[in-house]
């Protein structure tokens, strides 16, 4: 597949803006037909004594001859400014900037311009100067951060216009003290369309192959006369998860403008991420063979709990940043102090967590092997028959809890990754090129491994405990036990539970 975005970058054309009072209701084009009146730069604005509040920084999306489509799936934009020393207008410390701003569609080149949103925003300027502030600096720009400007969920419309307004009010100290703008140049950014359809195809595939093996596991498991057990019912619900993720909703943003795509599918992978790690934990647990009374969720608080408290915290900030941007499409957390402080920490934290995870993780699955190696002794006085299929079901548990491990790592590296790659466009200078390949292999790898483990967890048909020359052993098959501490019962356990005897176990 193609990159997975692509960024376009945009420079603002200068419109004078000559009917007072009407700035609602007219929408400036920077060319073609019908195009404002343009200033080359606002020297000559000066020199015409236009004012600043006549003057609309006008952005049409996309560039000439082209058009946008649905497949792009959202638009980013980041906003630079270029701001040139001035002696007379210098940039304060912690100087903010108001935007008075608009965007509106069409999707003919001769039809009339539809308002989307209108919003007044401030934005703070972080901006650095390399000079000693003299006389033979002036002119020279400021080396300033970008700006969040603005997020769609969709792109439904082929033509897109933003006009852009820096009103003064010296009463207020409204755009007071910012310097000498000369420029404002956007960066916008959307999926590319290749990508989208590699995507949707990969989705529309995955669905009813995952869906096919959950029917068939779960009636495996209604086929039992004992109850499903914990491990049974989370595989199941990690099946559900998966499929919810996999469903290609998507299909329907090609049609519709639903702006909200961006937010479900948010909410769709925090739902996946919380069974996928909850899953983990318990995995490992019910193979501990400690004793402890472990099938039922219960058991299980203290590691679940902070997964769940993680989840929703993600939860709220995504709702305070894609939620709000559902009717303002300009707002963004990342534009205040505390805004940024809490985003960045919520980044931080979830970072940190995951690693500690990881680690725990790794603790548990080394205590498991060590309990497996344990079993391995008692394998010698078995028939040769299930001595070799038991050790087929140490083999096949083993690969199991070592692709766990590596589903784990790309996991918790692609999470820190994508955010990291989100973030950079607006806190920092950090850029990690991350190709289609990643997205997909990941996605890829997590259909997989859903369907490897219906497919090894499920139980089986088979019944080896009845073997021929169980007498060689002097025992019977009622004491054969399991691998983990949650079936009791002989009916039907799974096979990768049916590995030890009742001796071994002690």
């Amino acid at each position: 597949a193609p990159s997975p975005t692509t960024a376009v970058p945009y420079t603002s054309v200068k419109c004078i803006d000559v009917r007072k009072n009407h700035h609602k209701t007219k929408w400036l084009m920077p060319w073609g037909h019908n195009h404002c009146e343009k200033l080359k730069d606002l020297d000559e604005a000066v020199s015409r004594q236009i004012e600043a509040n006549d003057i609309v920084f006008a952005v049409h999306i996309p560039l000439p001859s082209k058009e946008m489509s649905p497949w792009f799936q959202f638009m980013l934009f980041i906003m630079q400014l270029d701001i040139a020393f001035k002696m007379d207008n210098d940039l304060k410390e912690n100087a903010e900037i108001t935007l008075d701003v608009s965007l509106a569609y069409r999707n003919d080149k001769l039809g009339d311009w539809e308002e989307i949103a209108h919003a007044i925003e401030i934005r703070k300027l972080k901006c650095t100067f390399g000079s000693p502030k003299t006389l033979e600096s002036e002119g020279r720009h400021y080396d300033c951060d970008f700006l969040p400007f603005m997020e769609i969920g969709s792109v439904a419309h082929k033509y897109y216009l933003i006009n852009i307004r820096l009103p003064v009010n010296e009463r207020k100290g409204i755009n007071v003290g910012i310097g000498e703008i000369k420029d404002i140049r956007l960066v916008g950014i959307h999926q590319n369309g290749g990508f989208t359809k590699v995507w949707f195809a990969m989705k529309t595939f995955l669905t009813p192959s995952i869906l096919i093996i959950m029917v068939w596991y779960w009636r495996r498991i209604t086929l039992m006369t004992r109850a499903p057990v914990l491990l049974e019912k989370v595989i199941f619900a990690l099946g559900i998860s998966m499929t919810f993720i996999n469903i290609p909703v998507e299909w329907f943003s090609i049609g519709f403008d639903w702006t909200w795509m961006l937010l479900f599918g948010d909410i769709r992978q925090g739902i996946f991420y919380a069974m996928l790690l909850s899953f983990w934990i318990i995995f490992c647990g019910e193979h501990m063979m400690d004793q402890n009374e472990r099938n039922r969720l219960s058991g299980y608080w203290k590691q679940v709990g902070p997964i769940a408290v993680g989840s929703f915290c993600l939860f709220i900030f995504d709702m305070c940043e894609r939620g709000v941007q559902l009717k303002n499409p300009f707002y963004s957390i990342w534009t205040t102090e505390v805004g940024t402080e809490l985003a960045m920490a919520f980044i931080i934290v979830a970072g940190i967590c995951l690693c500690l995870y990881f680690l725990f993780l790794c603790f548990m699955v080394f205590q498991v092997f060590r309990n497996i190696s344990g079993k391995q002794s008692s394998l010698p006085a078995l028939s040769k028959a299930r001595r070799l299929h038991y050790e087929g079901l140490i083999f096949r548990f083993k690969f199991l809890m070592l692709i766990t491990l590596a589903c784990a790592a790309m996991t918790v590296i692609f999470f820190i990754v994508s955010q990291v790659t989100e973030g950079h466009w607006k806190w920092g200078d950090i850029t990690i090129q991350v190709n289609s390949a990643f997205f997909t292999g990941i996605y890829g790898m997590w259909n997989l491994y859903v369907f490897a483990l219906m497919f090894l967890y499920a139980p089986s048909h088979k019944n080896y405990g009845e073997d021929q020359s169980n007498g060689d052993l002097g025992v019977n098959s009622g004491e054969e036990l399991q691998l983990t501490t949650t079936i009791t019962h002989v009916d039907g356990p799974t096979e990768v539970y049916k590995l030890a005897r009742k001796e071994a176990q002690e």
